[in-house]
């Protein structure tokens, strides 16, 4: 290991992949000094959050090129990284430190804690351990390359000097924010919001907000994208993990329609129009003196199947035996494809993800090192990586963060 006697680690970000990157800087070389910066007042705030305030920590995918799929921006990229640090090592990185993680059913990764709580205790108890000089309300306002070294601008006109920097401050929502970064010559991904929820103002169906189906399509008129899992129907319109998948997939697509755009939903993803059909008409011979919007036989939540029955303009109070070509067609459009017309986005508050960020190019993916300013580092969300919900994101933190921190120690 090299000499780090005197040498300073700046990681500028109080994130995960920040902290991911100095604890294990500081671990890997005693002699390294490193310090931690953190714009706001709160260290962790995303960790904290995240999951509903139990952290969702990684995703139990063990393998790497079904994993990659898993992220819209940077799927060659972590294909590379993921070689380096993966999910299991990060599984083994928190047990090794008493923080055993545990699967649900979905391959959604938590801490047996059940709180966000027990992560951020545990990486500041390891920031402790090796000694890293956290700093809060220290926002970087210039950073300059010089020699091999850094001098960094803070708020308030501070001054630090550095030899190796690592930026992990996440992804920005406006592209002007990048201009420090772009000023050391990095160029950027426009940033654009991804994993939002689909507005869907003044329509009826948001009267069933709190109504969550399991297993739904959705999919936006013309386009490719379309994607199954758990709807959930909210006062503003459609949310729940297709949703969320589908806005990060659509992220660049959809902000190019203004986040105007027609979808269709299908509740029973099993079926298309045609045997849907040739269902309906079985329906009406077994269940003929049964009337429709009481006898659901599909498992639709009670209140959606009611709605959809009355929006197909059924007859109040007809029987399966009854009804008439024209409703039933209807039912049978509704509950295939029901259309729909977002009309804006709202930011899923825990899961807030840019995609967007320093270009996948200039970064030497074995190392994380900058190609065009030595000894300049990126980890996290500022780079053009973003994956679906689900832990992918925080997977990526804790890689990048990991291989940064392995290459300044080695240097």
């Amino acid at each position: 290991m090299a000499d780090k006697t005197g040498k300073t680690l700046v990681v500028i970000g109080g994130g995960a992949a920040g902290f991911f990157c100095a604890i294990n800087a500081a671990a890997m070389n005693r002699q390294l000094k490193v310090i931690l910066l953190e714009k706001s007042d709160k260290l962790l705030s995303k960790v904290k959050i995240s999951g509903g305030g139990r952290c969702n920590v990684t995703h139990a995918c063990f393998s790497i090129s079904e994993m990659a799929r898993k992220y819209p921006r940077g799927e060659k990229f972590v294909r590379k990284t993921f070689h380096t640090f993966f999910t299991q090592d990060t599984i083994d990185w928190f047990a090794a430190r008493g923080v055993p993680l545990k699967a649900e059913a979905d391959g959604r990764m938590f801490p047996v804690t059940d709180s966000s709580q027990t992560i951020i205790d545990c990486l500041l108890q390891q920031a402790s351990r090796y000694a890293i000089d956290i700093r809060l309300r220290a926002e970087v306002k210039a950073l300059e390359s010089h020699n091999g070294g850094f001098h960094l601008e803070l708020s308030g006109g501070r001054q630090l000097q550095a030899d190796y920097v690592t930026v992990a401050c996440g992804g920005y929502p406006k592209a002007a924010m990048f201009a420090w970064l772009e000023a050391l010559g990095h160029s950027i991904a426009e940033p654009v919001p991804s994993l939002f929820t689909f507005n869907i103002p003044q329509h009826p169906i948001v009267s069933l907000m709190g109504i969550s189906v399991p297993e739904a399509q959705v999919k936006i008129n013309g386009s490719k994208l379309k994607e199954h899992g758990p709807v959930l129907i909210t006062h503003w319109g459609l949310s729940g993990p297709a949703v969320l998948r589908l806005s990060a997939w659509g992220a660049r697509e959809l902000q190019q329609k203004a986040w105007h755009f027609d979808i269709q939903v299908s509740w029973l993803p099993n079926f298309n129009e045609e045997t849907l059909r040739a269902d309906t008409s079985q329906r009406r011979q077994s269940l003929g003196a049964q009337q429709v919007q009481h006898r659901n036989p599909y498992g639709l939540p009670s209140r959606l199947w009611e709605f959809l029955v009355a929006q197909s303009e059924v007859p109040a109070g007809c029987r399966w035996g009854e009804l008439p070509s024209k409703a039933q067609n209807l039912l049978i459009r509704n509950l295939c494809a029901y259309p729909l017309q977002v009309k804006g986005k709202t930011t899923y508050k825990e899961e807030f993800v840019t995609a967007g960020g320093i270009q996948l190019n200039e970064v030497e993916a074995a190392t994380l090192m900058s190609k065009k300013v030595p000894n300049l580092f990126f980890a996290g969300e500022i780079l053009d990586i973003d994956g679906i919900t689900g832990g992918f994101n925080f997977q990526n933190a804790w890689t990048t963060g990991y291989i940064a921190a392995q290459s300044i120690a080695r240097l």
